[in-house]
């Protein structure tokens, strides 16, 4: 029989239903011929990410273990209707490209980007909404190199003929040209009668008039205004084109920049596609020196006491860009780089370096340094610098927050190469140690290291650490020796946490008892069966069988590579004792419920399960009714009230399947020998004699059939009682020992103390320099064995930095949490003392003291967090918070809280630079400096 094809008997929006494999094969076709025909204007589409990742798990594009060590286990259930509700502001009647979005987005993290016809798959299959559009745009032709404009740029355009103002939206790769014509459309006049200024601030900073370039090389922000005038006869008249506001302040011309293109949408990942590193220069951009603008922050007055004092002037906050000048602020209050950029340093730039910026990156900062160290100042927008910054690094362009750690990595790595003295560096190939001397092996890297790297960055920045991996099956050991611009100090409760297991012994041996064990976060089960292990003292013929209690039932048992961050703080976690091999042996599991005793048969209480459910083990041919309730009363044993006599005493007394004999063969089977079986008369398994009474249940406890004399069983598989709990079984064991499960962690007094104690950076160090294996998805290929091995790897620190900046790790993120830890470090002020850290000192045995001097701070959540700086006057022996363009002075003990995220530590042995070296810079300095 031909099915005909359902095409004409649909509608055009209908879709047949699909299976989940028959749906990832087409979103993958579409997807990957999408990607192989890009071009300008295509569409791509915004789905939130949770309902995205809910799909991928329906269609199996995410299973445990495959590529991130935080997926979940349970089979995905199909996905509800696409819900896009999170991610705009207000839906618009408008058009899919005119959505509101909400401004602190990530891609990756709140939303995936569809090409256009999955979006319409996807629609067709599931609903929903709404429909998010936005355009692809070509960042450079030539490299085939395509963004997504999620964030299209917002401009207030002020119509100064009557202070009208009205918001206009525009890619941030338009030309100034499209602006002109957007804007005379919108209000009916000629071109040829208008000019447009750069209204940043209220203030006229320039008129645009090179149309050619874009509108972000133009400088033009997100939400800025900009300014319309309109001439009635054609003439301008002089004061026309040069009158400003009342308000302004004495005015320098800007260099015209070129500035980069801009992923409109913040973070590293606003488009679907390689964003690259722009290297080459534009006609208009030179290293002559920038000359200034409004943006400066020049006054023709002086501002009091600042005038005396350098270093002082704050940074404009131009949308979310917090991250960015508390970074800026530790560098320019860095002694060595202070005295370096505002000394003449242009010679040193290096404008062949293909991993370089040509120079401008280096120009921009120095700029920005000098104008920050120059006296009379009100704040700095840093819009110049941002605009070479986002030209060269567009996961910082846009204007959602970022990383401050992150943005200070690149900017330390851009001025390096752009000042680096090795114009052209020469191919040196790795050399192993060769069990040569650690000394002559790590002096010999560190000079390979400077042929090829040799900066005023390497020079004050870089130290050098030891890494050191074993392999596990031929100890072959293999040293390298690296550098390191920063450390990445792990907090210890990052790496670790506590948890509480009650552990039960299956062969009746003693009562349950709680044990709280600590173990590796991102560890996994066995890792806690270890320490449970030796926190309970088992012995080598027992082993733990690791489950989780819900409903006093067993929900599930854990096998021992299951990840235990898949164990959450509320769980209830039982650990039984059992024979080693008892995968061999038929396991029993006891459930517990109460029961009327006044009943003829006994009338099960409808309320739910009680206590603790119980595991035993007995052979696979010992399933007789005596062998059954012997195993139980043996179980049993240790809740038996004290000086109870109850019937059945001689089964109570442990006349049961001996396990003693079990023993494994080589082979893992198990045998029996000398294995005793119950000779308990059949007689006296009648209910006269029994303590409690036995039911064969399900893993529930819904099921009663009764205890046969041969009950037969489904070998493989485990036999659930139901133990029936009447006041006579009440009288003679205690229950209280299985009630009550402790939380696997409970939040309260404990964690709230842990989150006050004080963690010691040295602490954080220890954790970082510890010795730990490598994880399954960073195996290291060892020579000897010719296989991929996950060695032990243990770092040491070799050589340490004049500057030694510290990265406290207090962000984790994963594909389904993200996480911000705001424990306390206890950082010392002054005399930090690496000495015992440091494997090698340079000029004899000279001691690693550190004095701090900046500070980078993170307060709030994830993504609405907010950075700020302190920073240390070194010739004022004063210590100063500059939160975006407000700077006030704070107390030395200030600096020290639980939001510190970044530390700047300056070397005080008597090599450093000192800032009461540095001559202060005024404006005319600055003016007749050249580049």
């Amino acid at each position: 029989m031909t099915i005909p094809s359902a095409e004409g008997f649909l509608p055009a929006a209908s879709c047949l239903p699909c299976t989940a494999e028959e749906e990832r094969a087409a979103v993958d076709a579409l997807t990957r011929e999408a990607d192989a025909n890009v071009k300008d204007g295509d569409l791509r589409y915004l789905i939130s990410q949770s309902w995205w990742t809910n799909w991928q798990s329906y269609v199996g594009l995410l299973s445990y273990g495959e590529n991130d060590t935080d997926i979940p286990l349970q089979p995905a259930s199909r996905p509800g209707e696409i819900d896009n509700r999170k991610l705009v502001l207000e839906e618009t009647s408008s058009g899919s490209e005119d959505t509101e979005l909400q401004r602190t987005l990530r891609e990756g993290e709140d939303y995936t980007l569809v090409p256009q016809d999955v979006w319409r798959k996807l629609y067709d299959w599931y609903k929903g909404g709404p429909e998010i559009s936005r355009k692809v745009i070509c960042e450079d032709p030539t490299s085939r190199r395509y963004i997504v404009d999620v964030y299209p740029l917002h401009l207030t355009l002020i119509d100064e003929r009557d202070n009208s103002a009205r918001t206009i939206k525009l890619s941030r790769k338009a030309k100034v040209s499209e602006l002109y014509r957007l804007v005379c459309s919108l209000l009916s006049v000629e071109q040829s009668k208008v000019h447009i200024w750069d209204h940043y601030q209220k203030l006229k900073n320039k008129k645009l008039t090179n149309r050619n370039e874009t509108l972000e090389e133009a400088q033009l922000l997100m939400d800025q205004e900009i300014l319309l005038e309109v001439s009635a006869d054609d003439i301008w008249s002089s004061d026309h084109c040069t009158r400003s506001t009342s308000n302004e302040l004495a005015l320098l011309p800007l260099e015209p920049t070129t500035s980069s293109f801009s992923i409109a949408g913040g973070p590293n990942f606003s488009n679907g596609y390689s964003s690259g590193i722009g290297s080459s220069l534009s006609q208009d951009n030179s290293l002559n020196p920038l000359v200034k603008d409004i943006e400066d922050g020049y006054s023709n007055f002086s501002n009091g006491t600042k005038d005396d004092i350098h270093g002082l002037t704050g940074l404009h906050n131009l949308g979310n860009t917090c991250f960015m000048n508390s970074a800026i602020q530790s560098l320019v209050h860095t002694p060595p780089l202070v005295e370096y950029f505002l000394k003449e340093y242009t010679q040193e730039i290096n404008t062949e370096n293909p991993l370089g910026l040509q120079g401008e990156l280096a120009v921009a900062f120095a700029e920005l340094l000098r104008k920050l160290w120059s006296a009379g100042r009100t704040s700095v927008p840093p819009r110049a610098f941002k605009s070479k910054l986002s030209r060269f690094a567009p996961q910082f362009s846009g204007y959602n927050q970022h990383d401050s750690q992150e943005l200070l990595a690149f900017l330390l790595d851009g001025l390096h190469e752009d000042l680096n003295r090795v114009k052209k560096k020469p191919y040196i190939e790795a050399k192993d140690a060769d069990d040569r001397p650690d000394e002559e092996f790590a002096e010999e890297c560190w000079n390979y290291h400077k042929a090829r790297n040799d900066s005023i960055i390497v020079d004050k920045f870089q130290g050098q650490y030891k890494s050191t991996l074993v392999c596990p099956e031929c100890n072959k050991i293999s040293v390298t020796f690296d550098p390191f611009m920063y450390l990445s100090l792990p907090l210890p409760s990052t790496v670790t946490r506590m948890m509480t297991v009650t552990v039960f012994s299956g062969t009746g041996d003693s009562l349950p008892m709680p044990y709280t064990v600590t173990v590796p976060k991102n560890g996994v089960c066995r890792d806690l069966c270890k320490a449970l292990s030796d926190a309970c003292c088992l012995k080598e013929s027992e082993t733990l069988l690791l489950g989780e209690v819900y409903d006093y039932r067993i929900y599930r048992y854990f096998s021992p590579l299951e990840l235990l961050h898949i164990i959450k703080d509320g769980d209830q976690l039982v650990a039984y004792k059992l024979p080693a091999g008892h995968e061999k042996l038929l396991r029993i599991e006891i459930l517990h419920r109460n029961v009327d005793r006044f009943t003829p048969e006994p009338q099960f209480n409808a309320r739910k399960l009680i206590g603790s459910p119980l595991v035993t083990c007995i052979p696979n041919d010992s399933t007789r009714k005596a062998d059954i309730y012997a195993a139980v009363s043996a179980v049993l044993a240790p809740f038996v009230r004290a000086n109870v006599h109850a019937p059945g005493e001689s089964l109570l007394n442990g006349s049961r399947p001996s396990l003693d004999g079990i023993v494994l063969r080589d082979n893992g089977a198990s045998c029996e020998k000398g294995l005793s079986t119950s000779n308990v008369d059949e007689a006296r398994s009648d209910a006269e004699f029994l303590p409690f009474k036995l039911y064969l249940s399900d893993d529930k406890g819904h099921i009663r059939n009764p205890v046969e004399e041969d009950s037969d069983h489904v070998f493989g598989l485990p036999m659930r009682l139901l133990m029936g709990w009447s006041d006579k079984e009440h009288e003679i064991y205690n229950l209280k020992y299985m009630d009550d499960l402790p939380d696997v962690f409970k939040p309260g007094f404990m964690s709230k103390k842990t989150r006050q104690e004080a963690v010691n950076l040295f602490s954080c160090l220890d954790a970082f320099l510890k010795d730990e294996p490598l994880g399954p998805d960073d195996m290291w290929y060892c020579p000897c064995c010719k296989e991929h091995r996950q060695a032990s790897k243990k770092l040491d620190l070799w050589r340490l930095p004049e500057i030694l900046v510290v990265h406290l790790k207090r962000f984790s993120y994963s594909r389904y949490m993200k996480n911000k830890l705001d424990t306390f470090v206890n950082f010392p002020i002054h005399d930090l003392d690496m000495t015992k850290y440091a494997k090698h000192t340079s000029g004899g045995d000279q001691p690693h003291i550190y004095e701090l001097y900046a500070v980078i701070n993170h307060y709030g959540g994830l993504g609405g967090g907010h950075y700020s700086a302190y920073a240390k006057l070194i010739k004022e022996d004063s210590w100063y918070h500059f939160d975006d363009s407000h700077v006030s002075s704070v107390n030395e003990e200030e600096t020290r809280t639980s939001a510190a995220y970044l530390l700047f530590y300056r070397r005080v042995d008597g090599n450093s630079c000192a800032m009461s070296d540095v001559v202060p810079v005024d404006i005319h300095m600055v003016d007749s400096l050249e580049a």
